[in-house]
């Protein structure tokens, strides 16, 4: 890890090498050079955000991802997820092994990603499981071309920003670091958080909704990277679709719902917090803080 001060006076061949830790898109990196020198960890998180989606193109994108292992055999999936999911509960600790079946379709469902975008599922990983992956990825892979590529590039910026954090003293203080909207499902039949429930985020146009993010809430039923750092939306209308037949089926209940669409709109660069209040038969929202 080094200060802000050591990576603006580095010379250039050896902060490239830095920054390609946190991606590879030598278009993105060079931008990030010109950008120096960083008065602060918000100057950096902003400027890192901007030469990713102002800067960077398509071929950009794609050579992000080709930096990236490709996790879609059976093996690979089997050690990456040997013990990766914690028990809800702080009154309970230990880890979940993920089942074969689940490891088989995950792989079967990078494959077919692959086949059908031309190049591999990129998510951000950090403290999902196997079950979760899968969901995201079932729910990615029905997307249009376009609209994936949207996905996909934020997922990137969310990753390289984990990377930046690791590298630099004093970004995680940034104020951008945090999603511009987050979320929070509450399960009120049941008197706790509604983890594992699958949660799409869009933009309202006049010719549909444009996908933005997929994500899954954690074990305290949140969601807190929706948005990648130092990205926010920009003012319009925009929606927020939970998937709450699976987390009924998941959960053995029948709900009268299968999902949830929460229409909002966006005016400032405040933080939106949108949450939801389910049980089978009935859902509120409000806006949170």
């Amino acid at each position: 890890m080094m200060t802000l001060d050591t990576l603006n006076k580095l010379p250039r061949e050896e902060a490239f090498a830095h920054l390609e830790k946190c991606c590879v898109a030598s278009t993105w990196i060079e931008q990030m050079l010109l950008e120096r020198p960083y008065t602060s960890a918000d100057d950096l998180i902003q400027k890192a955000a901007a030469a990713w989606y102002q800067t960077c193109s398509e071929e950009d994108y794609l050579d992000a991802f080709s930096g990236h292992p490709k996790i879609g055999d059976v093996t690979s999936l089997k050690e990456k997820f040997k013990a990766s999911k914690e028990w809800a509960g702080k009154e309970q600790s230990g880890v979940n092994e993920a089942s074969s079946e689940t490891i088989e379709a995950l792989a079967k469902a990078n494959t077919d990603y692959e086949e059908k975008f031309g190049y591999i599922f990129i998510v951000s990983a950090s403290g999902k499981s196997a079950e979760d992956m899968l969901a995201i990825i079932n729910a990615r892979i029905l997307h249009i071309e376009a609209d994936e590529m949207r996905v996909a590039m934020n997922e990137q910026h969310k990753i390289t920003v984990i990377r930046l954090v690791k590298l630099i003293e004093g970004l995680s203080d940034s104020k951008f670091i945090n999603s511009h909207i987050t979320t929070h499902a509450l399960d009120t039949t049941q008197g706790k958080p509604a983890s594992g429930m699958l949660i799409s985020l869009g933009q309202q146009t006049d010719h549909g909704i444009l996908p933005i993010s997929v994500g899954i809430t954690n074990t305290d039923g949140r969601i807190s990277d929706l948005l990648a750092p130092g990205c926010g939306l920009n003012p319009g209308h925009y929606c927020m679709t939970f998937n709450t037949e699976d987390y009924y089926n998941n959960n053995n209940q029948m709900g009268l719902y299968p999902e949830v669409t929460i229409q909002f709109k966006v005016t400032d660069e405040k933080h939106y917090h949108i949450p939801l209040l389910i049980n089978p038969f009935g859902y509120s929202t409000y806006r949170g803080s």
